[in-house]
């Protein structure tokens, strides 16, 4: 959701866009002693708080989810591992989109 803005989430979206420039900075500065980092951009997930909203608003993270569901917590945490992963060694300063399609619109 910090990708893109929501209706009344000035705050929010503002915060993630510290942690994505942070990300790139940390990236720049610790990349000569073999660190990466790396964000994960997470689209609507099944946690508590999501499961507790009301039918009508669960419809909607649906239809603006392009694959048609929204997230569990796994689909997250597959994205961490990933990026964990030592294959994924030259992948850093990236944010990796885990929002079933959501980045590119319905």
């Amino acid at each position: 959701m910090g990708l893109y803005g929501n209706f009344g989430q000035t705050n929010y979206v503002a915060a993630k866009a510290g942690v994505i420039d942070m990300t790139k900075v940390w990236a720049r500065e610790l990349g000569r002693y073999g660190i990466t980092v790396n964000a994960i951009a997470p689209g609507f997930v099944a946690t508590d708080m999501v499961r507790q909203l009301p039918a009508h608003a669960l419809e909607g993270m649906v239809a603006r989810t392009p694959v048609g569901r929204i997230g569990e917590p796994q689909d997250i945490a597959r994205a961490y591992l990933f990026l964990a992963d030592p294959g994924s060694g030259f992948i850093s300063g990236a944010v990796l989109s885990v929002d079933g399609g959501m980045i590119v619109g319905t």
